[in-house]
């Protein structure tokens, strides 16, 4: 994956906008939040808020236009098909205050598709090539049915093949900052063991973010402990510090273990 603009020092950002009453009725379980969030870690974006909107076009707008206006890119998943309910693509016209009408070069490469696969270019399919005025298509090799770019916004379909597809099309157009760095300790222990240890360890490396993710495991409760950070140098200190901050209270757990058994 290469970017437009990879490496720069600015703090690149993006949001989702998951839109679909499937999603929020748990009829469709959600496969895109977690790709794209991995995904633009890795080119170096940083997805700072994700939301869920049902097909209705006041919170699409409502929800695209708070977006839009607080992070460099807004990525939307679903509502771009043939059906009366994918209304994606007028929300997104309303929400720019431009008309939307049929894209000439989308309609010719729906109607090569169709000719290729025996479909026939009804008005449900035609519906796929509505786009706002100013958009740029955003093409998939999956469908051929396109997304559309229009300013800061990306349109991307819902279904999940097809939207890393688009998210692979449009990756190296798109301004990219510093890679977030990340490492991961397993804890061996509880959480509450180490509750007050790892807090004095964050006070005092503000800039790397710290946390702690419990799990279980064949021995009972655990948590890996994961670090993130733009510097790598400062990562590898923060780790070390965890890592014998780790020894010290196994020692003491050890140590209490042994005296309970007397």
């Amino acid at each position: 994956m290469t970017a437009a603009a990879e490496g720069t020092s600015e703090i690149v950002t993006a949001a989702l906008l998951v839109i679909g009453d499937e999603i929020l009725s748990g009829r469709t379980k959600d496969k895109n939040i977690g790709y794209t969030a991995e995904y633009l870690t890795a080119i170096g974006i940083d997805l700072k808020e994700v939301r869920v909107v049902p097909d209705e076009e006041p919170e699409i707008v409502a929800a695209l236009n708070a977006l839009r206006a607080r992070y460099t890119y807004v990525f939307t998943t679903g509502g771009i098909g043939p059906t009366h309910d994918d209304i994606t693509a007028e929300a997104v016209a309303k929400a720019f205050g431009v008309p939307i009408d049929y894209n000439p070069q989308a309609v010719e490469i729906l109607r090569a598709r169709l000719a290729q696969t025996g479909g026939v270019m009804n008005e449900a399919r035609m519906r796929m090539t509505r786009m706002p005025a100013g958009a740029q298509l955003v093409h998939n090799k999956i469908s051929s049915a396109p997304g559309f770019r229009i300013e800061n916004v990306i349109v991307m379909a819902g279904i999940p093949l097809v939207m890393q597809a688009m998210l692979d099309y449009v990756a190296p157009q798109l301004q990219t900052g510093v890679k977030m760095r990340s490492e991961s300790v397993q804890a061996n222990c509880r959480e509450g063991d180490i509750g007050s240890e790892l807090g004095a360890i964050a006070k005092a490396n503000p800039d790397v973010i710290i946390g702690s993710y419990p799990f279980m495991d064949e021995r009972g409760p655990n948590a890996h402990v994961v670090m993130r950070s733009r510097d790598q140098q400062k990562l590898a200190e923060v780790k070390a510090a965890v890592e014998a901050m780790l020894k010290r209270v196994h020692a003491g757990l050890a140590t209490g273990q042994k005296a309970e058994s007397r």
